[in-house]
């Protein structure tokens, strides 16, 4: 399994629960991402297409061609407020995003650098089902994965979810209008930040959008998955979650209850901005 280092070496007893002895990776990374997602705002980009009209006096017919309209930029209502140079901008963010939420994973965040620049990076390597640990430290889990044994076949023991509660009910807390204004607001900077991402020519409402598809597309199937040995740790047992995107794989190991929580609120967000429902996978 791809960057599945919660997965240890250690064999585990019926039904008894074994932390891994040194885990190297950031378990959090991903819901991190769903975490700012919802905090920041989502745009989803489409394409309308209508025919173009020709005219009755026309003595050649030429056949219809679709008219590409300008994708949709959506956002809430953007706050009348003066944005700081992007490098300078950590302070303004912290003040609107601490305005979502109290919570104390929200916080956490807000204490990190460039919060603009990592929330484009983050999104950008979710988009393209890459994992970002390495951008989202802060919000690294203490406790350790753990895996059970069930007549004589390892098993994800559900109690490692927990560990991700506190993030899900963040997110949870965020008011959906709130978070499509705060979008809005923020989008000049974080466009500025894709570009020098390396997308001059590509609007981050593109990239954004492709993160929440990806997330909501992670199918949620039973409290406690089945794993197989593979190399020196373990990989899932269903070969169709196995084939997953990192990025949806660890969004797996948050498990059902946290990973309902993270759809409703993006979906949520998503209609806020605008967003078609059908525009979405389907629940």
């Amino acid at each position: 399994m791809d960057d599945l280092r919660d997965y240890e070496l250690q064999t585990p007893t019926e039904e008894s629960a074994h932390p891994p002895a040194s885990p190297t990776s950031f378990n959090g990374f991903w819901i991190t991402a769903a975490l700012l997602i919802a905090a920041a705002g989502a745009a989803y980009v489409a394409f309308v297409w209508r025919p173009r009209q020709t005219p009755a006096t026309a003595t050649i017919r030429t056949p219809a061609t679709p008219a590409k309209q300008a994708p949709l930029s959506l956002g809430g209502k953007a706050d009348p407020v003066t944005l700081p140079p992007l490098d300078e901008s950590d302070a303004l963010v912290r003040t609107l995003v601490a305005a979502l939420s109290q919570s104390p994973v929200i916080a956490a965040w807000l204490t990190t650098n460039e919060l603009i620049r990592n929330f484009t990076v983050v999104t950008e390597n979710i988009a393209e089902g890459a994992t970002p640990a390495k951008h989202l430290a802060v919000l690294r889990p203490s406790s350790s994965f753990v895996v059970v044994e069930r007549k004589g076949s390892p098993y994800v023991d559900p109690r490692s979810y927990d560990r991700y509660t506190a993030i899900a009910d963040a997110i949870a807390s965020v008011d959906a209008t709130a978070a499509a204004n705060l979008y809005a607001t923020l989008k000049p900077r974080i466009e500025e930040a894709n570009r020098d991402l390396g997308f001059p020519d590509q609007s981050f409402d593109r990239t954004l959008e492709r993160a929440i598809v990806m997330l909501l597309d992670t199918p949620s199937p039973a409290d406690s998955l089945q794993l197989r040995p593979k190399g020196i740790g373990f990989a899932y047992q269903d070969d169709r979650l196995e084939s997953l995107t990192s990025a949806q794989k660890q969004f797996l190991r948050m498990g059902p209850r946290n990973m309902r929580a993270i759809k409703l609120k993006l979906r949520e967000v998503a209609v806020a901005l605008g967003i078609p429902p059908a525009h979405l996978p389907p629940p």
